[in-house]
């Protein structure tokens, strides 16, 4: 069943969003928020240009050097008790399994036809590859995740700023 739902994207309203691109985020971590999901990733400086860097999922191969990378930022993150580096090196790992899997299950990552009032595409044309890169940045996210300080510094940080 094809549903008939517009993304999201197509009614962006930049001003309301809490993300803001000319912000630096370690200069002035309290403006940050959590958010859902991986909301801000591609947004929040200086974070952006230092994760996004090493954020590839083409290969099974490619994805577990990148997960590894990025892995090994989340923890110096938590480490130093950078909570925003932490949660947004956490976001591009699960930025890494859902955008895999996006390409895993349509073909060319396209999720909806722009010819046809955006209605979404048919599931399962995909690139089977993708599905196995995505499992590990799965794996990846779900152990940042699990991780007992970072859990503490994110539930401490929400409590006190959102």
């Amino acid at each position: 069943m094809v549903k008939n739902r517009k993304p999201s994207y197509l009614n962006f309203d930049k001003e309301s969003y809490p993300w803001k691109s000319d912000i630096d985020y370690r200069q002035n971590p309290e403006q940050y928020r959590v958010g859902k999901g991986e909301q801000g990733v591609l947004i929040c400086e200086p974070y952006k240009s230092e994760i996004g860097q090493y954020w590839r999922f083409k290969t099974e191969q490619i994805a577990l050097e990148s997960s590894d990378k990025i892995f090994e930022l989340f923890e110096a993150y938590v480490k130093a008790e950078d909570l925003v580096g932490a949660d947004m090196a956490r976001k591009y790992l699960q930025m890494g399994y859902t955008r895999a899997r996006r390409y895993a299950n349509y073909k060319g990552g396209k999720k909806y036809d722009e010819q046809n009032d955006y209605a979404m595409l048919e599931r399962g044309t995909g690139d089977l590859e993708k599905a196995a890169a995505a499992d590990v940045f799965y794996e990846r996210w779900k152990q940042a995740e699990a991780n007992e300080k970072y859990a503490t510094m994110k539930k401490q940080w929400k409590d006190e700023r959102g």
